[in-house]
């Protein structure tokens, strides 16, 4: 797992650290600043002629220790501040009378187009206001730069929390950030400014020192553990899935989750559809079926398939019709078991939320922004503005474990603990894609990992599948039934 942290709780453990732990902030630069231009080096940036341009706090104070080291290797690199001297930090007053004691070159103007590198050390994580004035004139005159950039943690006019553009940002080609991601270089737009991120150990004190609140975490590969076969398993031991999806006109959801779960490892599964798709299922003989038509016994019916069942899961395809919305009811009252809710299932769920506090088996929601919006009457916008805190709060709320859906999808249970998920790519974007995550998360489910686990582990697989994906079928021309595949490669690999 890899933690992740806001602009406030990254300035809290630079806090602990210098404060409490004794130790020096210009030490935490040197480091910071060797960092950079090591970076720069093994990026093989043209480094002949380099512009740092400083803001007047410490990370303008990191960008002067850069220009030092870069003066020192025998480059020519330029040192301009374009913050006001009267508001400079104690440490960057510090790094300003050691670097002219070196005698590298501070400067007043400068012209873009005779420098080769420019080291954007302008602002950092702190920034909490739109970009303005002086600042922003300059980040606009670098966007135009046709050299290389390298953002010194973030790039400046980017928010540390969410990954918004404050008024004008700096388009990295690197970022070379400190300590801890920070969850503005996940979200996008940021992560596009940021360009490749290289996380640097500069000897920040470790996170368990300090308790955030929430804690955001990033699930990584070594997380996928737990999924590793039994070699003393059996259908049992892998998990009976009742998956509740497709209806009289669409069958394809259906079919997509019920076959990502198998690839996931479930043991066997279940598929309660429209009667109309009994004979499209053909294609698909791992899977028994339980049909229905306006004169079934709903009740018996989903009696015994939950009943049978480790696991339920319900929306693929499934429409919004009278029948789809009893099945429904029945699963919230009479369900014990794990249950996934997608696609049709949220829409049905509209008015119902209440029914999710008191389901004991724990529950799982897979929106995207459009269907969280209808829940909750946020726009996505507004989500973007607080992705984390709103997708937390309305998990505490409901009593289950929200995956909000997004080129960074969120993944909350409670306040107290989130995940970004960090894997997947734009190839994605693609018809039958949300069917896949719910077979996934349906698949891990059966294996009897817990709810929550199961919610940050799947979307960490459904995108790293979906990256398995694209480098063999191509972003473009990616399906589906493909990032299913991908999940049985990686898989296979544990």
């Amino acid at each position: 797992m890899e933690l992740l942290v806001t602009g406030e709780q990254m300035k809290a453990l630079d806090h602990f650290t210098i404060q409490e732990m004794g130790v020096p902030s210009l030490v935490l630069m040197e480091r910071a600043g060797l960092a950079v231009f090591e970076a720069m080096k093994k990026e093989k940036f043209p480094l002949d002629r380099t512009l740092i341009l400083c803001g007047g706090g410490n990370n303008g104070a990191d960008g002067v220790v850069i220009a030092r080291l870069l003066f020192l290797a025998g480059y020519e690199a330029d040192v301009c501040i374009l913050g006001n001297s009267a508001h400079f930090t104690e440490e960057m007053k510090k790094q300003i009378a050691i670097g002219e004691k070196y005698g590298i070159s501070f400067v007043n103007t400068f012209h873009l187009h005779e420098y080769t590198t420019i080291v954007d050390a302008i602002l950092g994580v702190g920034l909490s206001r739109e970009v303005s004035g002086k600042y922003k004139e300059v980040i606009c005159q670098v966007n135009e730069f046709s050299g290389k950039v390298v953002a010194v943690d973030i790039p400046s006019g980017i928010s540390a929390d969410t990954g918004v553009v404050l008024g004008a940002a700096v388009r990295a080609d690197l970022t070379v950030t400190f300590g801890y991601r920070k969850a503005g270089l996940c979200f996008y737009p940021g992560a596009a400014y940021a360009g490749k991120v290289i996380l640097a150990d500069v000897g920040i004190c470790r996170q368990d020192k300090v308790v955030f609140r929430p804690e955001l975490s990033a699930c990584t590969k070594e997380e996928l553990k737990v999924l590793k076969r039994n070699p003393q398993g059996n259908k049992g031991t892998f998990g009976k899935i009742f998956l509740v999806a497709g209806s009289r006109d669409v069958f394809g959801a259906a079919y997509l989750s019920s076959y990502a779960a198998m690839k996931t490892g479930a043991g066997m599964i279940k598929v309660c559809t429209a009667r109309e798709n009994r004979e499209m299922f053909a294609c698909f003989p791992e899977a028994m079926l339980q049909v229905y038509d306006e004169d079934t016994d709903l009740e018996t019916m989903m009696e015994e398939g939950m009943n049978w069942a480790d696991v339920y899961g319900i929306g693929p395809g499934l429409g919004t019709g009278p029948l789809a919305e009893k099945m429904l009811e029945i699963l919230l009252a009479r369900g014990t078991k794990p249950l996934v809710i997608d696609a049709d299932g949220i829409n049905l769920l509209k008015g119902r939320e209440e029914l999710l506090k008191d389901y004991p088996g724990g529950t799982i929601l897979t929106p995207h922004l459009g269907e969280f919006s209808r829940l909750t009457g946020i726009s996505p916008s507004e989500w973007k503005k607080d992705p984390t805190g709103i997708t937390a709060r309305y998990a505490e709320a409901w009593n289950t474990v929200l995956i909000c859906k997004d080129a960074r999808t969120v993944i909350a249970g409670n306040k107290n603990q989130v995940f970004i998920n960090l894997s997947g790519n734009d190839g994605m974007a693609t018809a039958g894609s949300g069917d896949v995550l719910t077979g996934i998360l349906l698949g891990i489910l059966a294996q009897h990992v817990p709810v929550l686990e199961a919610a940050y582990i799947g979307a960490y697989l459904h995108g790293a599948a979906g990256d398995r994906a694209a480098e063999q079928k191509g972003r473009a021309g990616m399906l589906a039934k493909d990032i299913a595949e991908g999940a049985a490669l990686i898989l296979n690999e544990l």
